[in-house]
């Protein structure tokens, strides 16, 4: 997949139309579906395929996996009204040259209807259609645990992407969520989740492990999360993933911070620069996206209260 250029009009004209309607952008959910659109549903799945080609020559995989129970929910609803932000930032200010983008929603496996959700890795504005085709379901087990082990096995098998099979680069995956990963991936839910039979229950650390020889790994926890802030949750996550664990001040910054934290990996920007630009598109969200992505800019460091991006020091002061 990956054909086709995004259109901002073609956004803008979409989301019209929806207007006039009284429609939102999340028909599938808004229709009073109960299970996964088959469009998104990882059963029986080969591959999702990030592929270069005469249009895009120097395609860049870049994933971004919602948890959508209860608390979650509105995420998706927010990323959707901000795809230009995104765009815009990896295409026009050159972060990233052929980007092809994949959406997709994690549940709980123990109790969902819809534990896993996968669209297309796109280029142009089906990427926004996929959006729409999550449900919404906004279930979950209740026990600070969701299914992102799951997720991540199937990104780490069931996904193939050239910028790594024939550039050796790494391709981004982005999970968005506010509780903890089960610390395995377990084989009945592979097999009625994915389709597929592995031979034992997977270590979380083994399968994050295989997941990084393909993917830069992020973890964003927004504002606004019923578990934002919770030290077990950052806890758990941060010696899963290291640094690229996200507290992002701002929900509405999601965008922002996906597009910098691109830049920066692709070496594109520094953090000042990716302000600036931020700032240039008149974007709010410079601060939260400073205080998020600190620990990730080459040569910064944490050093003290007060956002402070003046001298030459090569100091970020949050």
């Amino acid at each position: 997949m990956g054909s086709g250029i995004w259109s901002t009009d073609v956004y803008s004209a979409a989301a019209s139309y929806r207007a006039t309607k009284g429609a939102s952008a999340f028909a599938h959910t808004d229709s009073g579906a109960r299970s996964t659109h088959p469009d998104l549903d990882p059963h029986g799945v080969t591959a999702r395929e990030s592929r270069d080609s005469a249009e895009h020559p120097a395609s860049l995989a870049v994933a971004v996996l919602f948890d959508v129970t209860g608390s979650m929910g509105g995420v998706p609803r927010r990323l959707q009204t901000r795809l230009p932000d995104l765009l815009g930032l990896l295409l026009r200010k050159g972060y990233a040259t052929d980007p092809q983008i994949l959406f997709g929603a994690i549940g709980d496996a123990t109790c969902d209807r819809a534990p896993l959700q996968v669209g297309q890795f796109e280029s142009d504005n089906r990427m926004d259609e996929h959006l729409g085709k999550i449900l919404l379901e906004g279930g979950g087990g209740g026990q600070m645990r969701e299914s992102y082990e799951l997720a991540m096995y199937f990104m780490a098998r069931h996904t193939s992407i050239d910028c790594f099979e024939k550039r050796g680069r790494r391709g981004y995956l982005f999970i968005i969520g506010d509780e903890m990963p089960y610390t395995y991936v377990k084989r009945r839910e592979v097999e009625k989740v994915v389709g597929e039979r592995i031979e034992r229950d997977i270590p979380i650390k083994e399968m994050i492990a295989e997941l990084t020889r393909t993917y830069d790994v992020y973890y964003i926890v927004p504002a606004g999360a019923s578990h934002a802030g919770n030290g077990g949750v950052l806890a758990a996550w941060r010696d899963l993933l290291g640094q690229n664990v996200l507290e992002l001040d701002d929900l509405d910054a999601v965008s922002e911070t996906i597009a910098l934290t691109v830049g920066l990996g692709e070496d594109a920007i520094d953090l000042r620069e990716g302000l600036d630009d931020l700032e240039e598109i008149g974007s709010t969200a410079g601060t939260a996206v400073g205080k998020a992505l600190a620990r990730l800019d080459r040569g910064t460091l944490v050093v003290a209260d007060g956002l402070d991006l003046g001298g030459d020091s090569g100091v970020l002061r949050l």
